[in-house]
């Protein structure tokens, strides 16, 4: 687990009540883990989600209703810039991509053991890409690099330049405020225009595209 010494807000969006109500309580007995919302469904997930702008997400896949890609896609759709973690039973290779490339920062299974499955989500608060180990032979394929798009650098501006060198460092929102002395406010409009420029999903994305297209 890497320590994180910022307090990460997080949104619970899952059908089980009584795994929310579980998950929560492990959350909250970490100082710098904090539970700001719960929703049972993917609707009430998004509205959640947009109005809060929480740190982190942990994000059910089968829900009835909206589910959790499509409430992932409306998410992004609607520029909420929150890192979202699949928390789910399918181990399916489909599933997997289908997550990842709507947006997704990571990809956890609900049978992990609860030391472990709070390790990896620490890890997540502080940028980290998390998956559970038993996937990540599968995590490859998802993440194919753009090959094109390399002059789409020139649209960024120096801050938005700046803000990605971040984001392909692992900093959370808060970090990268402090170190560029800006508003984590600010922070969130330049991730949402560079991913916009860039025609990405997520911050993973945007990290794997500045590894190979830096200078």
């Amino acid at each position: 687990m890497i320590e994180n010494t910022e307090t990460t807000s997080i949104l619970l969006i899952d059908d089980h009540p009584l795994l929310r109500k579980g998950l929560g309580q492990l959350l909250d007995e970490e100082d710098h883990l904090s539970v700001v919302g719960e929703a049972g469904d993917g609707e009430a997930g998004l509205r959640l989600a947009v109005a809060l702008e929480p740190d982190l997400i942990l994000l059910d896949l089968n829900m009835k209703g909206m589910d959790g890609l499509a409430c992932l896609k409306a998410m992004r759709k609607q520029g909420v810039t929150s890192r979202v973690i699949t928390l789910t039973v399918s181990e399916h290779p489909d599933d997997i991509a289908a997550m990842f490339r709507a947006g997704a920062d990571g990809y956890l299974l609900k049978d992990m053991e609860p030391e472990a499955l709070l390790d990896k989500i620490s890890d997540a608060a502080t940028g980290t890409l998390v998956v559970d180990d038993r996937l990540a032979g599968v995590l490859a394929s998802v993440l194919r690099p753009q090959r094109d798009g390399g002059s789409k650098l020139a649209d960024l501006t120096p801050k938005e330049r700046e803000v990605l060198g971040f984001i392909a460092e692992g900093d959370p929102n808060k970090v990268i405020a402090r170190k560029m002395a800006i508003s984590e406010g600010t922070v969130k409009v330049h991730v949402k225009r560079l991913l916009k420029k860039l025609d990405l999903r997520s911050r993973v994305e945007a990290a794997v595209w500045w590894v190979n297209h830096k200078e």
